[in-house]
């Protein structure tokens, strides 16, 4: 079993119920929480809205493989109203935004994902609840612990 961490948001629609519809699927799909961060409001990160997000990180524990968690959180993402993670690469509002921040200490890269999630330590709105739930984690890249890269945000 490996920790796998996921950072989720909305800013469309109910975003709580949203959230908690997203939380379920993984839960029942990839693995059990081992832990649930706070859900934190933000505003967008990339784009211009007047929606604010609202934000949390999960922890899950599972077998699955990295690519297998991605399909997988595209598929939920799909199911819960997302049609495309980005237009031309740019950023806009979404329903949902299923994030794999995190799989164990695991350093990752081909064309379909990358991991650590390379924008992570650059996001309040994922270091903030990282820091919560896991402070002393090490970021496998950085070799800084949540708790000093979320500082390092403010």
């Amino acid at each position: 079993m490996v920790k796998v961490y996921f950072g989720i948001g909305s800013n469309l629609g109910n975003k709580l119920l949203i959230l908690q519809s997203a939380i379920n699927k993984i839960k029942n799909r990839i693995g059990e929480i081992s832990s649930l961060s706070d859900f934190y409001t933000s505003s967008p990160w990339g784009f211009s809205s007047t929606h604010q997000f609202l934000n949390a990180v999960l922890c899950i524990e599972t077998k699955l493989s990295p690519l297998e968690i991605l399909h997988i959180t595209k598929d939920i993402e799909k199911e819960l109203g997302r049609t495309e993670k980005s237009i031309d690469g740019k950023y806009q509002d979404r329903l949902i935004d299923i994030d794999l921040l995190l799989y164990g200490d695991l350093i990752f890269s081909n064309q379909e994902l990358i991991i650590p999630h390379p924008q992570m330590v650059k996001r309040r709105f994922v270091m903030e609840p990282m820091a919560e739930i896991a402070p002393g984690l090490l970021h496998p890249i950085l070799k800084k612990t949540m708790t000093e890269l979320f500082q390092e945000t403010l």
